[in-house]
């Protein structure tokens, strides 16, 4: 098959790696496979490089981009309708609400094509203003309405946009966002070499959350609950980078947490498997997130996990692999870690569970072959 992407921008985060992974595996399995996405642009790191490197072709348009604005958002549609019209796929695949509606707009315009939108966390949710909400639901609706397919990467997802009067049931169908598991499967060298550069002793209980440092990701509730916990040996690891870092900055410092708080910046994603190994919690405190990589990633390194229950979170974290809590529950989070922390074979029961869980769910090959079996079912339909 002849099959399009399209994505906002491919920075580090869960919806580029998943598309990524998506391209190169249909890639290997035969297809022609272009990938179009706006600039890398913003603190958060890129795999464009990647991209560029996996053997398919990737189109960069300038004018892509997250934020809305008339001009470039008019200009990367007709751009969009162009080069969909030259390339003339079987299947145009968008990720992201903003090219998931440009694209989806231009993929029917140009028409002769099935055309498929992967919802890796919904643009409207409970923390945004009502007004917001409202134009999202409508450019949604719209954008459901031209689609032959709709992914999502959790059930949440789908029963989200469903009581939103997006789409019908019969276009969705989850699909859990892959990734190459084998590197966290076996405990790597470099943890404890990791270990060694936060100057932690033997007896410290690592506590770490991976994400962008921006709003809505929750460190201020991780921060929160850190000021009660006396237990000298509990640290804490944010890792990730964005433009909310001098503020998370400011929080330690005025909790007097400096000395137990360790930021590490940016770092590439291939140190993501010591990083988990490494720590003894993964906390993910987001209040908004479709199924968010960092906890499978945890859970297949064996890790417990302590989460806010939204969105997909539930799908993996139970009483059996981990600690679900209410969003915003400060005094629960607190509770939670002091749980473990002074638990080792708590942790380790729930950790051999958790990846027990996620070993062949979240495997890059299966949704693969989940996505190309999708494909071929609407594109003979």
């Amino acid at each position: 098959m002849k099959i399009v992407h399209v994505i906002t921008r491919l920075i580090l985060g869960g919806a580029q790696e998943n598309t990524i992974l998506t391209c190169e595996g249909l890639h290997a399995r035969g297809h022609d496979v272009t990938l179009i996405t706006g600039p890398a642009l913003g603190p958060e790191g890129e795999l464009e490089t990647r991209a560029q490197a996996g053997g398919y072709e990737v189109i960069v348009l300038d004018d892509l981009r997250r934020e809305i604005h008339i001009g470039r958002d008019a200009r990367s549609y007709r751009r969009l309708r162009d080069l969909l019209r030259e390339l003339s796929p079987d299947v145009m695949h968008s990720h992201s609400s903003k090219a998931g509606i440009l694209a989806r707009r231009a993929a029917a315009h140009v028409g002769g094509m099935k055309i498929v939108h992967t919802i890796h966390g919904l643009p409207f949710h409970p923390f945004q203003n009502l007004f917001t909400n409202r134009l999202y639901v409508m450019l949604e609706r719209q954008a459901a309405k031209r689609s032959n397919a709709i992914i999502s990467v959790a059930d949440a997802m789908t029963q989200q946009a469903l009581a939103a009067g997006v789409g019908r049931p019969e276009q969705y169908t989850t699909i859990y966002s892959g990734m190459e598991i084998e590197p966290y499967l076996t405990r790597p060298a470099a943890a404890d070499h990791f270990r060694r550069e936060l100057r932690l002793d033997r007896n410290a209980v690592l506590v770490t959350q991976i994400s962008r440092l921006a709003e809505l990701k929750g460190h201020e509730y991780i921060i929160a609950a850190a000021r009660h916990i006396a237990d000298p040996r509990v640290h804490f690891c944010f890792v990730g980078d964005g433009h909310w870092r001098p503020r998370v900055e400011n929080w330690i410092r005025a909790a007097g947490l400096t000395g137990r708080f360790h930021l590490t910046g940016l770092l590439p994603p291939d140190r993501i498997p010591e990083i988990m190994h490494a720590s003894d919690i993964v906390v993910h405190a987001s209040l908004r997130e479709g199924l968010a990589r960092a906890i499978p990633q945890a859970m297949l390194a064996g890790k417990p996990v302590i989460s806010f229950d939204v969105d997909g979170a539930s799908e993996v974290v139970d009483t059996d692999t981990g600690i679900l809590l209410p969003p915003r529950d400060v005094a629960g989070l607190q509770f939670a870690i002091e749980t473990l922390a002074t638990s080792p074979p708590l942790r380790a029961t729930l950790g051999r569970a958790a990846q027990a869980r996620c070993r062949e769910r979240f495997d890059h090959h299966v949704m693969v072959e989940q996505i190309e079996r999708l494909y071929e079912r609407i594109v003979t339909r």
